[in-house]
């Protein structure tokens, strides 16, 4: 995902959050989850809101310019999925 996200900014022109954007809410889109095509018929993926899932990664890194500018480096600090903290 961050090759996608640092080709997006370099190759593309889009900004960071502009990448970062298309990367998740545009996903979702693409693939037909935020329109309500979960099994539940909910529209609760693909951006951050009341109600929603809450499927996050946390990045160790100060900022999420880091993803366009530093691919290959892990920046994973943690993960939830569902609202649930794995690993």
């Amino acid at each position: 995902m961050a090759f996608c996200v640092t080709t997006a900014v370099l190759q593309m022109g889009l900004s960071v959050q502009e990448a970062v954007r298309a990367a998740t809410y545009g996903g979702a889109l693409s693939l037909g989850r935020e329109a309500g095509a979960d099994a539940d018929g909910r529209r609760d993926v693909g951006s951050l809101a009341v109600g929603h899932r809450a499927d996050l990664q946390l990045l160790n890194a100060p900022s999420a310019t880091h993803l366009a500018y530093r691919p290959g480096i892990p920046l994973t600090g943690a993960v939830w999925r569902a609202g649930v903290r794995l690993g």
